[in-house]
């Protein structure tokens, strides 16, 4: 029963069996050769616009390098409080960028207030020295916590960052979890509501090792391109990046993927929920789940092979834990089966 997190999980056979297909012979390294070209051309598809994409290994690549794309001296990047970018990434954006700050917004349950965010920007005033000047906006999709940003929500925000003249970056280290939990295409949840550029995870939902920066305008390409080498992560047989990728897309599988693990999260949030001694912290909207629980029965769970983690309360959280309570994370991925949930639920039951 493995609910620690859906970085645990492997890598889907098709995705390993691409992996394979593509081991024998010889291509153009660097990223030129056709494999590459053509999950190029997959990702200008998927978004209905020309991008330009650069693999990288990791999310924290993905994401100090986008926000290293936007940086300027003296720069401050706007993000929530409990983002991955401020909580998990051991300061490499700052590192990345050479020296800019991250700014934490609140925002209830892992997600930008809009009226913070303005509040925050009003502060910083571009032209003042010593205070330093904004470079662009973060937001993660899904969140920290299992929510996920409405498309009003993205534009509303978007829109707060262009009165300042800055650009909007969106985390999507589980993008996939998010765009099927709100039914809309990528191009819904991206550009058409002012996202410009985009940490586009895969290994969180089934690749091996797959991640991209996705930029929306092209321009930027040929800046992104140095920053990307100078950061080692310009691989030199790319056509494996490009495998996992290509086996991703083919036949929707990353979306099917995503509905699966958020299948398997809304059938644990139900057994949660049919607890007697355990209860939902919130509301699942994606492929996390939050619940409180007496903390000697989460122990008699884990000694039962259940793996899950504690975590500290967000921002928002108006539910209460009490003194021998705690709040503990559930994560599902393409991996989990409903027969691992009801083992778990039964468990739980008794």
């Amino acid at each position: 029963m493995f609910f620690a997190s859906d970085n645990w999980a492997g890598a889907h056979p098709a995705i390993a069996a691409g992996l394979s297909a593509n081991a024998q012979g010889y291509s153009a390294a660097y990223g030129e050769g056709d494999l590459d070209k053509a999950v190029y051309r997959q990702f200008s598809e998927i978004f209905e616009r020309e991008v330009a994409i650069f693999f990288v290994a990791t999310g924290t690549a993905a994401n100090s390098l986008s926000l290293a794309a936007c940086n300027k001296p003296g720069g401050i990047a706007f993000c929530h409080r409990e983002s991955h970018v401020v909580e998990d990434e051991c300061g490499a954006p700052e590192y990345f960028t050479g020296g800019s700050r991250l700014h934490a917004v609140d925002g209830a349950l892992g997600r930008i207030e809009p009226r913070n965010l303005a509040r925050a920007l009003d502060r910083f005033v571009p032209e003042f020295v010593h205070a330093g000047r904004p470079m662009a906006v973060s937001i993660t999709q899904s969140t920290e916590v299992g929510t996920v940003y409405g498309l009003d929500d993205i534009a509303e925000i978007s829109a707060i960052a262009k009165r300042h003249g800055l650009p909007l970056h969106m985390d999507g280290a589980r993008f996939a979890n998010a765009l099927v939990a709100l039914e809309v295409t990528p191009a819904e949840m991206t550009w058409k509501r002012g996202v410009d550029l985009l940490s586009f995870g895969g290994t969180k939902n089934g690749c091996w090792c797959a991640e991209a920066v996705v930029l929306f305008d092209p321009g930027q390409a040929r800046e992104m391109g140095f920053l990307r080498k100078r950061a080692a992560q310009l691989f030199s047989k790319s056509r494996f990046v490009a495998a996992q990728f290509d086996a991703y897309f083919r036949d929707g599988l990353w979306l099917q993927t995503a509905r699966h693990a958020n299948a398997m999260a809304a059938r644990l949030a139900a057994a949660i929920e049919d607890s007697s001694s355990a209860r939902l912290a919130w509301l699942p909207q994606a492929n996390e789940v939050f619940a409180v629980m007496p903390k000697a029965q989460a122990e008699r769970l884990q000694a039962q092979g259940a793996a899950f983690y504690d975590w500290h309360a967000p921002h928002g959280f108006d539910g209460h834990a009490g003194k021998d309570e705690g709040l503990y994370r559930f994560v599902t991925s393409f991996a989990t089966t409903a027969e691992e949930v009801d083992r778990f639920g039964s468990l739980l039951a008794k």
